[in-house]
């Protein structure tokens, strides 16, 4: 499978709290990356990046994020989207804080 190719999900951060979220195949937000649409079809990853760049109301920096496949859902193929799954590196209380 070429780069090009790799599945993917739309991420993007809330606007009032901060922390990534990904877009649901209903059209929501979630912070558990597993629970994100994954998408294989670039038009089909195209238009939901439009949508989610249209909800400025609601959500910032929307982008697709390459991701791997397996059992357990969609985990992160990047050390970007690891440490994002995670919650803020400078929040004492996030789950990074207590590893």
């Amino acid at each position: 499978m070429s780069r090009r190719d790799f599945p993917k999900v739309v991420a993007a951060n809330d606007l009032i709290e901060g922390v990534a979220v990904w877009r649901t195949p209903e059209g929501g937000w979630t912070r558990a990356l597993a629970e994100a649409e994954v998408l294989r079809d670039p038009e089909a990853a195209q238009e939901r990046l439009r949508r989610a760049t249209a909800e400025a109301h609601r959500i910032v920096g929307p982008y697709l994020a390459d991701i791997s496949c397996g059992s357990g859902g969609p985990r992160p193929a990047h050390l970007r989207e690891q440490i994002r799954t995670r919650g803020p590196s400078n929040d004492p209380h996030a789950r990074q804080a207590g590893e």
